[in-house]
Order: structure tokens, then sequence, then C-alpha cells
């Protein structure tokens, strides 16, 4: 295996699986094609094959995973109809959670975001993809909690449980498109304009997305 995930303790053992593997795949650790083995898993985390199989069960229900069988369980490739059917439903909904954020930020909200760009820049410039990865996820993400919206967080949660992959694997090709858009989107929310704050969000996730569209194009057969 090429990802390393911790040792569990023994309460709850199958909703933390779940949450462990829905956390590898949305930060990219898990990437397209990765394959899972549920011994190995089990072995990994210190616990028996059940929840490692019901936590993978779960997530390939939800289309995060693929099983052709149960000795073939991967992270699947995405096509490009299904990214942009994606990236349309994000472009709309990241969009309200932006806007929404922008009316309700306040001092610390605002510092946060802030944070969490600067570290972005600073993971980018000494090429930490890893951690690049994950703080692009805590920006889109803290844009939905700053905004309020619980079921809202809820819907995009699962569609990061797909989009995390595909981000991971692009990342590096996209540089500086996959942050510089997250500047004027911190800026719509200092000046709590939603309506700018929505349409930067959805500039990030349209044209800061663009190697993500290539990446797809390179990949699907003439």
């Amino acid at each position: 295996m090429d990802y390393q995930l911790d040792t569990l303790e023994h309460d709850n053992l199958g909703s933390t699986v779940y949450q462990m593997l829905c956390k590898a795949l949305i930060q990219g650790r898990l990437q397209p094609g990765a394959r899972l083995k549920i011994r190995d898993l089990a072995e990994q985390l210190g616990t028996s094959v059940t929840p490692v199989r019901d936590a993978i069960l779960r997530l390939v229900q939800e289309q995060a995973l693929t099983m052709q069988s149960p000795r073939d369980i991967r992270v699947p490739y995405m096509t490009v109809e299904r990214y942009l059917e994606i990236r349309a439903i994000r472009i709309r909904l990241e969009g309200l959670a932006a806007e929404t954020a922008a009316q309700k930020a306040d001092a610390s909200a605002i510092a946060r975001l802030e944070d969490i760009v600067s570290r972005n820049a600073a993971a980018m410039r000494v090429q930490d993809i890893a951690l690049g990865c994950e703080l692009n996820q805590q920006f889109h993400f803290a844009l939905v909690e700053i905004a309020g919206l619980p079921f809202l967080q809820g819907i995009l949660y699962r569609i990061w449980l797909q989009m995390g992959p595909l981000i991971a694997a692009v990342y590096q090709q996209g540089g500086s498109d996959m942050i510089d858009y997250h500047y004027p989107v911190l800026e719509a929310i200092r000046r709590q304009d939603g309506a700018a704050a929505a349409s930067a969000i959805g500039d990030d996730i349209l044209h800061g997305g663009h190697s993500i569209l290539l990446h797809l194009q390179a990949r699907q057969p003439a």
C-alpha cells in the first residue's frame, strides 16, 4: 500500500474506519486507481476485517469507491462527463456557501481563511503537495462552516469524496491556478460582498480547475 492510516481504538470501529477513509479520499491521500485491500487495511488499523469491509461497502454505495470483486476495490477514475456535472453542481452549491459566508463572517472567521490561504501558498512554494491539497480542502469546507449551512456541508462532503482524489492527482501540475482564485474569494468576504464571493468561488472551480479537465481529457480514449 502507498498510503498510511493510524491505528484505531476499539470503539465505534465501523464509523471510525469510514471517517478515516473519507478523510483520506477528501484530502487526496487515496488517488484515482489506488487499490484498497481489506485485510491489509485491517492489519494496519489494528482491527478485524468486518468494520473495514462495512466502511468500504458504504463508500462503494456512495460511489466514492468501486468494487469489481472483493479482491478488487479501487478509487475510481472519473469521466469527463461526470466531472463536468459535478463541476456545475459545485459552482452553484459552493457559490451559495461563499455568498452566505460573506454575509456572516466575523473577524475570527476572516482570520481563519487568511491563515489557510497563507499556509497553502507556503506549501505550494516548497512543493508540499499533500499539505497543499489538505489546505485547499480546508478552505472550501471552511466557507460552508462559516456560512452555518450544515445540510449543505453534508452534500458537499459526499461530492468531495469523489473530487478529493482527482484534485490531488493534478494539484502539482495545476500550480498557482489551484490557489490564485482563493484570494478574490477572501477579498470579497472581507468586503461582505456575497455576490462577488459567489462569483469568485465559481471562478476558482471553473478556471482554477482547468488543469483537472485537461487531465481527464488526456486520459479519455480517442
